[in-house]
């Protein structure tokens, strides 16, 4: 069995310092902040045994009345408490997926247990907000996230990166309330379902079908997937992390076409700037031809942006604008 060394103080003051640089404040002002560390720290480095990397998960300093957990995550949430002070071994015995340590500021801990699993970046989201708690997970692929109400923070192993939560920033790109509803969730898909397992898309929402010209169709038509089901998001994160080229969605969300290559009129390739990469500026070009669209990018490395009229309109990616990103 390989043996595990807590981190030593000057590696959890580094933490804290790569912490706050990515725009994370853990600096003991609260009381919760020294568990929070203590977690991240564990989940960067956990307890190996015979090669093996297990996943891992803690649920830091819920606020929420326990009594609407169920209803607002839809999920059967059982709680038991531990006695000791959380080490290795007790550690081992949650995955971060259906069973979690829950730690509290006066020093009380928890086992939870969940009645299915909840692992996803976007079960994560729900989860933080529904407690109002701070989660520290380590993916089975590896990838450590911390997740509050403020947004998503992501280790893979090269520095942190912050995502905002959808909603901090979905009035940038929203065009009146009608299609408030659909244009948020496909947001929330290119996020938490896309840019968090690294899956390069062009997602173009109420495309101007008559644009004959700009449509390239080089798949069949696919199933109508609507992205405001829950259980149409699996299959089309699948399709989408297999093929390149855009997918075309009406104004109800549902999925029209896959695989579409976006043809820039003469007009666009003149008039306007590249932005980024290839398929950054294949996405402002189309929405200059197709000024009635929202076309949301999804970069393998994770940002977000949304272009419409040719116009960059908003992005997740806090550190990028406009005038600073290369055309």
């Amino acid at each position: 069995m390989d043996a595990w060394r807590p981190p030593t103080p000057s590696q959890l003051r580094r933490l804290v310092e790569e912490l706050a640089e990515a725009g994370l404040d853990l600096d003991g002002s609260a009381a919760w902040h020294e568990l929070a560390i203590e977690e991240i720290a564990y989940a960067m480095r956990p307890k190996v045994h015979e090669r093996y990397v297990p996943s891992y998960g803690a649920i830091i300093q819920p606020t929420t009345d326990p009594e609407t957990w169920r209803t607002v995550t839809g999920l059967v949430i059982e709680r038991g408490p531990i006695s000791l002070h959380p080490d290795a071994r007790l550690r081992s015995y949650a995955d971060g997926i259906a069973s979690w340590l829950m730690r509290h500021a006066d020093g009380t801990n928890e086992w939870v247990t969940l009645d299915r699993p909840a692992g996803s970046e976007r079960d994560l989201v729900v989860l933080a907000g529904a407690l109002g708690a701070t989660i520290v997970q380590r993916h089975p692929t590896g990838l450590v996230r911390i997740v509050g109400t403020d947004g998503v923070y992501r280790w893979s192993g090269m520095g942190w990166r912050y995502e905002p939560l959808v909603d901090q920033w979905i009035e940038q790109v929203a065009d009146g309330d009608g299609d408030h509803h659909v244009l948020h969730r496909l947001l929330e898909f290119a996020v938490h379902d896309l840019g968090a397992r690294g899956i390069g898309a062009i997602l173009v929402y109420r495309p101007d079908e008559s644009l004959t010209l700009s449509h390239e169709l080089r798949l069949q038509t696919p199933p109508k997937l609507r992205i405001t089901w829950p259980m149409a998001l699996a299959p089309l994160r699948h399709a989408l992390a297999q093929s390149d080229g855009a997918a075309l969605f009406d104004d109800e969300g549902v999925l029209m076409e896959i695989g579409v290559r976006l043809v820039p009129t003469f007009e666009a390739e003149v008039g306007v700037d590249g932005y980024r990469g290839m398929r950054h500026t294949a996405a402002r070009r189309y929405s200059y031809d197709d000024p009635g669209a929202t076309v949301i990018v999804v970069s393998e490395d994770g940002p977000v942006t949304v272009f419409r009229g040719g116009q960059l309109t908003g992005t997740a990616d806090v550190g990028i604008d406009e005038q600073a990103a290369p055309s």
